[in-house]
């Protein structure tokens, strides 16, 4: 059972970084597919990035170029850099993972494709 904790989430404000990390109790049997969602109140669920054990990426149009996903596969961590922070990005993120083959290559950010949640972490960026 995939077990993922997330950390390092806080208070910033706006124009400043934040990096989260997501601890892994195990990768899937071939291709893992990992993520981080967001969600603030009163919102649905949204994709922020994607990148699974190739090193293929994606994001959501709303954070390129700000934000950039990372796995380090020998230490069992995923990690999102998040830079030049809005108050548009507050919410509660998440990270996710599933087997490559269950998700969408068009859509990896479609976040009820995934079953493996991590319990969320808030991120509050102030004015």
């Amino acid at each position: 059972q995939v077990q993922l904790v997330e950390s390092g989430g806080g208070s910033v404000q706006a124009g400043g970084s934040l990096r989260l990390s997501c601890s892994i109790s195990t990768y899937f049997y071939g291709s893992t597919l990992l993520a981080w969602f967001r969600q603030a109140p009163g919102k649905e669920r949204e994709g922020v990035a994607a990148i699974d054990t190739f090193g293929g990426t994606a994001y959501a149009d709303s954070v390129k170029g700000r934000f950039t996903i990372a796995n380090n596969a020998a230490e069992h961590t995923m990690s999102l850099q998040m830079n030049d922070l809005t108050p548009e990005d507050t919410a509660m993120y998440y990270c996710a993972a599933e087997p490559r083959e269950r998700i969408s290559s068009l859509n990896p950010l479609h976040a009820p494709s995934y079953m493996h949640w991590g319990q969320g972490i808030q991120v509050t960026v102030s004015s």
